[in-house]
């Protein structure tokens, strides 16, 4: 076996620390390790073109982490059919000794999947001596993302591991962001590696992963959107939404993409496939057909998916008719005089959070909170929770020699506030929430949104609370906010937020303010009186069936663009 931990050109000892720390990591969890079903593997090789009718013995396949073996293993397997078939009487370490190149990370597992190669070997019934001989040149310990890889291979499959960004040691991160363009705002790890394998494949090589498909449409994917938009084709993709498609639960929803080194063109969708052999077996066929047939198929075509760092569109063609159209004419949420944001981060919400009455500081000093519990009902029914605020009006943090009580209670809590990393960062603002507090905002009439829902949940509230982290608001100096509800309770809200958005575990959307921006809505100038007060009557209401009939006059949907939306409104 080789150890290829990373380069000699760049093995600082800080940087072979970090690694040594990630390979030695015994929770699965926390290194991203997450298993995949055979059923699933065998239809990703199928997508792939990773077929024993092939001559895969004369192509290259690499494996950028191979953890428990889950592809790696089914991989063997299709080579040695293809090869037995083709070179009954063949060498097996000459035919066969280049034909994978498979990378992990993590000592144990890699030891133990080692040794899984080798008995499969043997049970194929190749000599003790050839199944180590190659196993030796298959497979390396060490990290993909800084391994020496020579050549270029005609196929990247597998399923790449999830890590958090917080997770990763700085100086090993420091080193990522030294070799990847792609590692941008929050990227989490799956990211480089897209990028890394997708810089290895030859001309017409495919890449097959299945992976979370947060980097499709959140703002951390653009580069790497980018760069599959110029450089690549988008083949298929498949939503595994609601799929049991891991060994184990996950919270974000994962989805499969074929990408390969050639001109962009078409791309084929699938949604949620059931997670049985024959089914993923027609539906790997249909994916790859030359042409799609006439007739009512799972299997859609959308032109033009990629489109620079834009978020992929992979929903209907005419649901994305729809959302172009708007688009074109139609200005943007904050350009008409709304502005979105989100509440206030404290990162001590035990010290800075509590009952509104039982706040021992000076009036001034704090102001009444709503949260996510308060509005779940549909409109605000406040807990009597309240907010310190250490900031004073003009700018900075209030001097707390003028403010004895609030200085009693936040000397009472310090060793909770000041641990946070903000307060570390700057210790002479240590009592500051990380987020500013502007009591305007809670004097505002605003709408409150929470991040997480399976529909749009909009409520108003009149002017009298300031907003917690977990709720997103909007305010608008221009637009009558009881009719900017109706719009935002909309289906076309939700078309456009559904577009945009990833959706979490349960069908749930994320409802955060890069979605929210995206949403288009005329000026209010332009909306006649009469469909003002329908609006408006309509929120007031929570009549959804009302909402949907004005807001469809509103933007003047057809009934085939009424019909894009799931109904008529009628």
């Amino acid at each position: 076996m080789t150890l290829d931990l990373i380069s000699p050109a760049f093995a600082s000892p800080k940087v072979q620390a970090a690694l040594e720390q990630l390979a030695l990591n015994a929770e699965a969890d926390s290194r991203g390790a997450v298993f995949t079903r055979r059923e699933v593997v065998d239809f990703i090789l199928d997508l792939a073109g990773y077929q024993e009718d092939q001559p895969l013995y004369e192509r290259r396949l690499l494996e950028p982490s191979f953890g428990g073996g889950d592809f790696l293993l089914p991989i063997i397997e299709r080579l040695l059919s293809a090869w037995r078939a083709a070179r009954p009487n063949g060498s097996p370490l000459d035919d066969l000794g280049g034909a994978i190149r498979a990378v992990e990370l993590h000592h144990e597992t890699f030891r133990s999947t080692y040794a899984a190669v080798v008995a499969l070997l043997k049970c194929e019934g190749m000599v003790a001596n050839t199944a180590t001989a190659l196993a030796d040149r298959w497979l390396s310990q060490g990290d993909f993302l800084l391994a020496p890889l020579e050549g270029e291979f005609d196929f990247v499959v597998g399923n790449p591991p999830y890590i958090r960004q917080e997770l990763i040691p700085a100086p090993l991160l420091a080193e990522y962001r030294s070799r990847y363009q792609t590692i941008y705002d929050r990227a989490d790890i799956y990211i480089p590696f897209i990028e890394r394998s997708l810089s290895v494949l030859s001309d017409g090589g495919t890449l097959g992963f299945i992976c979370a498909d947060r980097w499709m449409k959140n703002r951390y994917g653009g580069p790497l959107r980018s760069l599959v938009a110029e450089q690549f084709h988008l083949k298929v993709y498949v939503d595994m939404v609601d799929t049991p498609a891991f060994h184990s639960d996950v919270i974000a929803y994962p989805a499969i993409t074929i990408i390969s080194r050639e001109a962009p063109g078409a791309t084929r969708i699938a949604h949620r496939p059931a997670i049985d052999r024959a089914t993923l077996f027609t539906l790997a066929d249909l994916l790859c057909a030359p042409t799609l047939p006439k007739a009512t198929s799972p299997v859609r075509e959308l032109l033009k998916v990629t489109n620079g760092a834009e978020p992929w569109l992979l929903e209907s063609s005419d649901q994305m008719a729809l959302i172009r159209r708007l688009e074109d004419c139609f200005p943007a949420l904050e350009g008409v005089g709304c502005k979105v944001g989100i509440g206030v981060a404290t990162g001590a919400d035990k010290a800075f959070i509590g009952d509104f009455d039982a706040l021992d500081v000076e009036l001034d000093r704090k102001l009444p909170l709503v949260m996510t519990k308060d509005i779940m009902s549909g409109e605000v029914k406040w807990r009597g929770q309240g907010v310190i605020n250490p900031f004073a009006e003009a700018g900075g943090l209030v001097d707390l020699d003028e403010y004895p009580r609030l200085w009693r209670y936040l000397e009472a809590r310090r060793d909770l506030i000041a641990g946070r990393h903000c307060a570390q960062k700057a210790p002479a603002n240590w009592y500051r929430t990380i987020d500013r507090i502007t009591p305007t905002l809670a004097a505002r009439p605003k709408l409150l949104i929470p991040d997480i829902k399976g529909e749009a949940h909009v409520v108003f509230e009149g002017g009298k609370l300031y907003p917690h982290h977990n709720l997103y608001y909007v305010t608008s100096n221009d637009w009558d906010l009881r009719a900017l509800q109706a719009v935002l309770l909309s289906a076309v809200t939700r078309l456009f937020v559904a577009t945009y958005s990833t959706k979490m575990r349960g069908g749930f959307l994320r409802f955060q303010a890069q979605y929210l921006r995206r949403i288009r809505i005329p000026r209010w100038a332009d909306v006649p009186e009469p469909l003002r007060r329908e609006l408006a009557e309509a929120a007031i209401k929570r009549d959804m069936q009302a909402c949907n009939q004005a807001v469809f006059k509103l933007y003047g949907l057809s009934h085939e663009e009424r019909s894009a939306l799931g109904g008529n409104g009628e």
